[in-house]
C-alpha cells in the first residue's frame, strides 16, 4: 500500500511522470536546466525586441530566469508554462526599464524619452544600400515607449487594454504609441 502512495507523490493523474517543469518547481537543477535551454531562445527573443539592445536583453534573459527558478514553485499550473513565462519575461522588461527611469530622473533632469523621430534615426546623410537597417534594428531604434508597444502589439499580439495594465498608461496612450512606432518604422525602412 505504500508504494501505491509514494507513486501517486511521483506522477500525474494520467500516470505520466512528472515534466520538467514540476521536477524543477520541487528544486530538481537538472530538469531546471532543460526547462532553461527549451524556453531561452523565445525568452531572449522577447527581451530583445523590447529593450532593443542585444547585451541589456542577455542580462534581462539571465533575470527572468533567475525569476523563473525563485518562482517556479508558485506556478499553478492553471495556464500553459509557456504563457506564464511570457508574462514573467514581460514584467521583468517592465520593472527593469522603471528603474532606469527612475534612477536616471535622479541623475539628471529627465529627457522625454519619445523625442522627434530625428534624434533616434538621426540627422545624418541618408544610409546608402549596404547600410539599410533591416526591421530588427528599426525596431530596436524606436523610442522606447514606442518600442514597448509596438513589441507587445504587433509581435506578441498583446490586445491594447492588456498593454495598457502592463505599461501603466490608457489604451487610447498605447494606440496612439503604436500608430507612432509604425509612422516610424515606415520612415526608417524607407529611406
Amino acid at each position: 500500500m505504500l508504494a501505491a502512495t509514494i507513486d501517486v507523490v511521483t506522477t500525474t493523474e494520467t500516470d505520466e511522470p512528472l515534466s520538467d517543469v514540476a521536477r524543477a518547481a520541487t528544486g530538481d537543477r537538472q530538469a531546471f536546466e532543460r526547462v532553461y535551454r527549451a524556453h531561452i531562445q523565445r525568452v531572449f527573443s522577447i527581451c530583445a525586441r523590447m529593450c532593443g539592445e542585444r547585451t541589456h536583453a542577455e542580462e534581462l534573459t539571465q533575470d527572468v530566469f533567475v525569476r523563473v527558478w525563485e518562482k517556479l514553485p508558485l506556478f499553478r499550473g492553471e495556464s500553459a508554462f509557456s504563457t506564464w513565462l511570457h508574462r514573467l519575461a514581460v514584467n521583468v522588461v517592465l520593472n527593469d526599464r522603471k528603474v532606469e527611469v527612475r534612477e536616471r530622473s535622479r541623475a539628471a533632469p529627465a529627457a522625454d524619452e519619445d523625442d522627434d523621430a530625428e534624434e533616434f534615426f538621426g540627422a545624418t546623410a541618408p544610409p546608402s544600400l549596404a547600410e539599410r537597417m533591416d526591421l530588427e534594428t528599426a525596431i530596436a531604434l524606436l523610442p522606447p515607449g514606442a518600442r514597448r508597444v509596438f513589441v507587445l502589439h504587433d509581435v506578441e499580439g498583446f490586445r491594447h487594454e492588456e498593454i495598457a495594465d502592463m505599461l501603466g498608461i490608457t489604451s487610447g496612450g498605447s494606440k496612439a504609441q503604436l500608430h507612432r512606432a509604425r509612422l516610424l518604422l515606415q520612415k526608417a525602412l524607407n529611406r
